[in-house]
């Protein structure tokens, strides 16, 4: 029997039953907050090797891209099939990463685990020096036996803390390093994972425009693609343009410490360099630490390491950023601090590096909108037409 479907109830049918399954859906994760909240965990925990291998493989991709380009191509005497050039740029690439990880871990982690504990070990014996210090400097002012009383409760709070800081770090990092040897399996998956998807990443690319050639309509089907080229040149740009620009800070910043004789030039070294990746508040967050530091040890030598961390500055901000990054962003330094103040209040650091990157391709498909708006109506798009 053929059923005469009317267009109009059946419409309102569908509409139904949507609104019915989101009300049941919201309903539920209201009243089962908490086993919503354990699922919801359970089913991020399970893709959570999925989603570092994804990222390993968008950064490593780079890497792949050079070796596949720039190194097979004029080594090879031959042309070799794309298979071919694959598993050889593959290799290549996953042989340097694994070498870069075990440079980190055979040079620069015992190091900087060192001038840690050496700190911590050191720390009880600066702070009697500090307390010394403090004392010799209030009986040489002349101030009343209240004023000298209050300075001293004061410095002895502030000790109080120090200590009590220094005493349950060792601990928490004890802590954060058994959560990082527990994260392996993840980061072995991941690896997995990412050599996958860079071994056939043109099918992936293929599977996920068919879906979106499927669903979407052309119009939109092509904002899409051009929106994922645009977010792919900016993000892979100011990603590894950072990454390669951390690096050269950071030999710059070992080589000046290690000629001025700075105490802790590692620990200091991987705090710049680490710290740096973040844009425009980087070299404030690594630098304060570092200053307090060497300022428990040597207050002349913490205002010359202040003094070289502001030169490096200067010099990464005004030659090396530039030449690496380019205009990658190409955004104002009003903008780029509008959004890493937002980023950095509601998704803490890790926002507030990726946050810059993800403001510029807003501030282009907006600006991009608002230039054709004024082009259909035969007005300018050049700002100084405005000014």
């Amino acid at each position: 029997m053929k059923v005469d479907w009317n267009k109009k109830y059946t419409t309102i049918a569908v509409y139904s039953l949507i609104v019915i399954f989101l009300s049941i859906t919201f309903y539920l994760s209201v009243t089962k907050f908490s086993r919503l909240s354990e699922l919801t965990n359970t089913f991020f925990a399970i893709l959570k090797p999925f989603i570092l291998g994804f990222s390993l493989a968008y950064v490593f991709n780079f890497v792949l891209n050079f070796y596949e380009e720039k190194v097979i191509k004029k080594i090879a005497k031959r042309d070799l099939k794309l298979k071919q050039k694959r598993a050889l740029s593959l290799v290549m690439t996953y042989f340097t990463v694994l070498v870069i990880i075990a440079l980190f871990f055979k040079f620069v982690l015992p190091q900087v685990a060192d001038s840690l504990s050496k700190l911590l070990t050191d720390f009880p014996s600066i702070m009697d020096q500090l307390y010394a210090y403090t004392n010799k400097l209030v009986e040489g002012l002349n101030l009343s036996a209240e004023s000298k009383h209050l300075f001293n409760s004061r410095v002895n709070e502030i000790g109080k803390k120090a200590v009590e800081f220094a005493t349950n770090l060792m601990p928490y990092l004890a802590n954060l390093f058994l959560n990082v040897i527990k994260s392996v399996w993840n980061s072995v998956l991941g690896l997995i994972i990412s050599i996958y998807i860079l071994a056939d990443k043109e099918s992936f690319f293929a599977i996920c425009k068919k879906f979106i050639s499927a669903i979407f309509p052309i119009k939109v089907r092509n904002r899409m693609l051009y929106i994922t080229r645009l977010s792919n040149q900016i993000f892979g740009k100011f990603i590894i343009g950072k990454i390669i620009d951390s690096c050269i800070i950071a030999f710059i910043t070992f080589v000046t410490l290690s000629i001025a004789a700075m105490p802790y030039k590692i620990l200091i070294t991987f705090i710049i360099g680490l710290t740096n990746i973040v844009p425009f508040f980087g070299p404030f967050i690594g630098a304060i630490p570092s200053i307090i530091i060497v300022l428990l040890v040597d207050p002349i030598k913490a205002l010359w390491l202040a003094f070289i961390i502001l030169i490096i500055q200067q010099i990464d901000g005004n030659i090396i950023g530039p030449k690496i990054l380019g205009d990658s962003i190409g955004i104002s330094s009003f903008w780029i601090l509008f959004s890493l103040l937002l980023a950095g209040k509601f998704f803490g650091i890790i926002g507030m590096v990726i946050r810059v990157p993800l403001f510029a391709i807003i501030y282009t498909i907006i600006g991009e909108s608002i230039d054709n708006r004024l082009k259909k109506k035969g007005l300018p798009i050049s700002k100084e037409k405005y000014k």
